[in-house]
C-alpha cells in the first residue's frame, strides 16, 4: 500500500521528493509534505514543519496533551487516518418512500417538497412511517443523516391532526435547539402554529412570553426547561409527545437528572423518540427506562463518513503549532475551516490571533453569549470568517453547510468527541477533510 503524504500548496499527495524552502529560514525534512498520515513512524523530530522562530505552541492549550485525552498513543493516532480511497463500489440506498408517498397534511407535504426534498435519507425513510403510526423509536444514525427532519416532519403532520397536541423537544446545546426551530419553520411555514426556542445564555423574560401564547413546538435545553418549569411558566401535563435528541451527549453533559425531572412532569401515556450517535449501556438504560417498547433503527455502518479524508499533523518537538496552522491557510482549498480546541481561553486565544494574521476568524465557547455565539456561528456560515475555532460545544447536531476542513487543533477527550467534531464536514454527498495535529512524536 501507498502511503501519500499531503501537500498543503498543491492540495495533493507528494511523492517524497526533496523541496527548496524558497529561501525562507525554514528547514524541512526531505520529505516535503507538511504533514505525514498516521501510518508514518515516528518522526523524532527529524521530519515535518519546522517553526522558523522554534519555540512554543501559540494560541491555544498546547495540544491538549495529558489527563483525560484521546491520542496519546500510536494505536489511538491510527485511528484518526482513513483515507477515501474507494476499493468496492457499496451498494446505493434505494428508499422504501418517496415523501409524495408519505400519508401526510397536503401543505405540510407541499412545504416539504419547495425545499427540494423528493427521497429520504436512510433514518428518514426507516423513521417517518413508524413515527406517524405513534410508535416510540430509538434513531441511531452518524451525525448528518438528516435526524431533525425525521422527526419533524412527522410531528408536524401530528400537530396539524391532533387538536391541541403540543411537542417538546430537548436537545444539548443552544446552537442545536436554534437550528431545530429554524428547520421547523421552514416545514411549517403557513400551517398556522409557532415554535419557540428555550435556552439559557438568553433573556428568561422573552421565553416567558412566549410561552404564555402556548406553542405547539417548545424547544430547549434541559437547564432552561427545568429553569422555566421551576419559574411555572413552563407546565408540560398538555405535552404528549417529547423528542430527546442528541440523547448521548446530553448524558455527557450532565443532564440526567434535568431529563427524569423534565419527563417525569409529562403525561404518562407520552409518545417519545429517542436519536442518539451511540449505544452504550447507559444509553439502554435510559431507553428502558424513558420509551415504552420502542422501534430501534439503526442505519449506521460505521463510526465516521466514508466522505471524511482523515489524516493527521505530526509536529516534531520544539514546532510552532500555530505556524502550521497558519501555512495551512495558504492553499485556497481551507475555505471553510472549523477548528477544535479544548479550552475556552485557548479557543478565544486563537481566533484572534488568527485574526491578526489577516485569517478572519471567530470563536464559539461556553463564556460567550447566546446572541455571540449565534453571530459568529452565521459570518462562518455566510463566508464572512473563513475560519470558526470552537470548543467542543460545537461538535454535535450543527448544521454548517461546506464545511472543507475540519481541524483538531487541541486533541478530542473521548474517540466519540472526535467523530463529533469531523462529523462537521464531509455531509450528506460533500466531501470534507478532518485533520488532527498530534505534537511531539
Amino acid at each position: 500500500m501507498q502511503i501519500g503524504r499531503w501537500n498543503h500548496q498543491t492540495g495533493g499527495a507528494s511523492s517524497g521528493s526533496s523541496r527548496s524552502s524558497g529561501g525562507e529560514s525554514r528547514s524541512y525534512s526531505t520529505r516535503p509534505a507538511r504533514y505525514g498520515t498516521g501510518a508514518a513512524r515516528r518522526s523524532g523530530g527529524s521530519e515535518g514543519y519546522r517553526s522558523p522562530r522554534g519555540g512554543r505552541s501559540r494560541g491555544g492549550s498546547r495540544g491538549g496533551r495529558g489527563f483525560g485525552t484521546f491520542g496519546e498513543t500510536e494505536a489511538e493516532i491510527a485511528k484518526f487516518t482513513n483515507k477515501t480511497v474507494v476499493t468496492t463500489e457499496e451498494p446505493v440506498f434505494v428508499p422504501e418512500h418517496k415523501f409524495a408517498d408519505f400519508d401526510i397534511n397536503a401543505h405540510l407535504k407541499a412545504n416539504i417538497l419547495a425545499r427540494g426534498y423528493d427521497l429520504p435519507t436512510p433514518i428518514q425513510d426507516k423513521t417517518i412511517p413508524h413515527t406517524l403510526l405513534g410508535q416510540d423509536v430509538v434513531g441511531l444514525a452518524e451525525t448528518g443523516t438528516g435526524k431533525t427532519a425525521a422527526f419533524l416532519i412527522p410531528l408536524i403532520d401530528k400537530v396539524m391532526k391532533q387538536k391541541g397536541e403540543r411537542v417538546l423537544i430537548m436537545a444539548p446545546t443552544r446552537e442545536l435547539a436554534v437550528q431545530i426551530e429554524k428547520e421547523l419553520a421552514g416545514f411549517a411555514k403557513g400551517l398556522g402554529f409557532r415554535g419557540m426556542v428555550a435556552v439559557g445564555g438568553a433573556n428568561i423574560g422573552p421565553q416567558i412570553s412566549q410561552l404564555r401564547h402556548d406553542p405547539a413546538f417548545v424547544i430547549g435545553t434541559p437547564g432552561r426547561l427545568k429553569d422555566l418549569m421551576e419559574r411555572r411558566a413552563l407546565d408540560l401535563t398538555n405535552f404528549g409527545t417529547v423528542v430527546l435528541d442528541e440523547a448521548d451527549r446530553m448524558l455527557d453533559m450532565g443532564f440526567i437528572d434535568d431529563m427524569r425531572m423534565i419527563l417525569s412532569k409529562m403525561r404518562k401515556e407520552r409518545h417519545t423518540l429517542f436519536f442518539s450517535a451511540t449505544m452504550g449501556k447507559e444509553i439502554e438504560k435510559l431507553i428502558g427506562d424513558f420509551l415504552e417498547s420502542p422501534v430501534v433503527i439503526s442505519v449506521k455502518t460505521r463510526d465516521t463518513s466514508k466522505n471524511i479524508d482523515q489524516d493527521i499533523v505530526r509536529i516534531p518537538r520544539g514546532a510552532d503549532k500555530f505556524e502550521v496552522l497558519v501555512d495551512l491557510f495558504k492553499n485556497r482549498d481551507f475555505s471553510r475551516v472549523l477548528i477544535f480546541g479544548r479550552t475556552k481561553y485557548g479557543v478565544e486565544k486563537l481566533a484572534k490571533e488568527l485574526s491578526r494574521r489577516h485569517i478572519h476568524a471567530e470563536s464559539i465557547h461556553g463564556n460567550k453569549t447566546y446572541g455571540a455565539r449565534i453571530r459568529a456561528l452565521e459570518a462562518f456560515k455566510t463566508g464572512r470568517v473563513v475560519a470558526l475555532v470552537a470548543t467542543d460545544v460545537a461538535a454535535r447536531g450543527l448544521d454548517i453547510p461546506a464545511v472543507s476542513h475540519v481541524i483538531n487543533y487541541d486533541l478530542p477527550s473521548t474517540y466519540e468527541d472526535y467523530v463529533h467534531r469531523i462529523g462537521r464536514t464531509g455531509r450528506a454527498a460533500n466531501k470534507g477533510i478532518a485533520l488532527t495535529f498530534v505534537e511531539g512524536r
